[in-house]
């Protein structure tokens, strides 16, 4: 794998062996992040069921302020920490080995909230729902934010999470893009 644009574009990343950690794959990355705007400095990205890494160092190489990382998986952060020191991010990026729902619980006790939220769990185990409705919960994206879910096209992922409406979705053979934002009538 690779990062495809940005200070770090070129540049390879860890990718994990045997299917315990299943990453973006690069035409999916490549079309997530040609979907979000194009300038991406200042934003702060939440990375949920983290993985690789993969969309939160994307993320930073185009110029994303700072990145919270957060997977329950052992494997998972050894690897993310791998990645975000091998590509120069330390200063940028955190790292939260903690299950998704207690990072969120956490998160909104302190009251952040992001500009960009990814999610990739384990496909069709119903866990994009119940995420999108923490996520809702939590108050975790801003206001203009955007939370991205990656998903199989076999799991039911519904139009609306409280204010979290369905922007936009889009199909990558057996991935499925979901593009979650605000609703003000929410």
């Amino acid at each position: 794998m690779r990062i495809i644009a940005g200070s770090a574009r070129g540049r390879r990343i860890a990718a994990p062996k045997g299917s315990a950690i299943r990453p973006t794959a690069d035409r999916v990355r490549e079309a997530l992040f040609n979907i979000l705007p194009r300038d991406l400095a200042g934003m702060r990205v939440l990375d949920l069921f983290a993985g690789s890494g993969s969309l939160s160092l994307e993320a930073l190489s185009r110029g994303a302020e700072s990145a919270l990382l957060v997977d329950e998986s052992e494997a998972a952060a050894k690897l993310i920490r791998r990645n975000v020191d091998a590509l120069g991010f330390a200063d940028r990026a955190r790292i939260w080995k903690h299950p998704v729902g207690k990072a969120l619980s956490r998160l909104a006790d302190e009251g952040a909230a992001y500009d960009a939220i990814f999610l990739d769990p384990p496909y069709d185990g119903g866990w994009v729902g119940k995420t999108l409705a923490a996520v809702a919960r939590a108050g975790t994206l801003q206001a203009e934010g955007v939370a991205v879910a990656e998903h199989s096209p076999r799991e039911r992922v519904e139009e609306q999470y409280g204010p979290l409406a369905c922007r936009d979705r889009r199909q990558y053979g057996d991935t499925v893009l979901s593009f979650f934002g605000i609703d003000s009538q929410g």
